[in-house]
């Protein structure tokens, strides 16, 4: 059997192939860990932020035929008006914030199932979010009762803002985590995009693989004469 003198650089060439590959993976942990590192320098300089709620609950106020699904209908009406300027302008004056920052903010949900109006205010002073949520609920009331005698609902107050004990923004491992996931993200998009040699290192092998060596094609001369 003759030896195929081109073998050796071949194999040379896989090599470096394979080395190269490799080593570009470097650059998922890489990524991952800068993520993770600005993750959680981003939850420790971030101040904590605090969310307290109130509650309002709309009802009927025995002066018309209104009943409760009026009044679920009117909940869902009043939640959409809570944080217009009509509600926050006077909300303002009780919570000794402007407008703008109100809007910031409160957050308002209800329910399908009941008339129930839940003001949220998020702020990095647990007094101020609980002075908010309680202004705007309270506005919200007033507001109200400027046509209940139209509507035939009236808003009461179900519960008020408690002083949160607890911030309600991510911890700084969970910070750090998602920093971690969108770094490898980031790092597995740039691998995936970096440039390759055009037809590709499987190409050339296979293009190399199908070209017999000059001793393989002089056997295949002599075994046909």
């Amino acid at each position: 059997m003759t030896d195929n003198p081109t073998e050796g650089p071949r194999v040379a060439d896989r090599t470096r192939a394979r080395a190269t590959r490799l080593s570009s993976w470097w650059w998922l942990p890489a990524a991952a860990l800068v993520g993770a590192v600005a993750g959680g320098a981003y939850g420790q300089l971030r101040p904590p932020q605090y969310t307290a709620t109130s509650s309002v609950v709309a009802v009927p106020n025995g002066g018309t035929e209104a009943d409760c699904t009026d009044a679920l209908g009117f909940a869902q009406a009043y939640g959409r008006v809570a944080t217009q300027l009509a509600v926050l302008g006077d909300a303002q004056v009780w919570a000794g914030v402007p407008v703008s920052t109100l809007r910031e903010s409160v957050e308002v949900a209800t329910s399908p199932d009941a008339p129930m109006v839940a003001v949220s205010a998020t702020s990095s002073k647990p007094a101020q979010a609980v002075d908010i949520a309680n202004a705007v609920s309270r506005a919200l009331i007033t507001e109200a009762e400027h046509t209940r005698e139209r509507t035939g609902i009236r808003l009461e107050r179900l519960s008020r803002a408690l002083k949160p004990t607890e911030p309600s923004s991510a911890s700084t491992g969970l910070t750090s985590l998602v920093g971690a996931s969108a770094g490898g993200l980031l790092g597995g998009l740039a691998l995936l995009a970096r440039p390759r040699r055009a037809g590709g290192d499987d190409e050339d092998e296979q293009s190399r693989a199908s070209v017999p060596g000059p001793a393989g094609a002089a056997d295949a001369r002599g075994t046909l004469g």
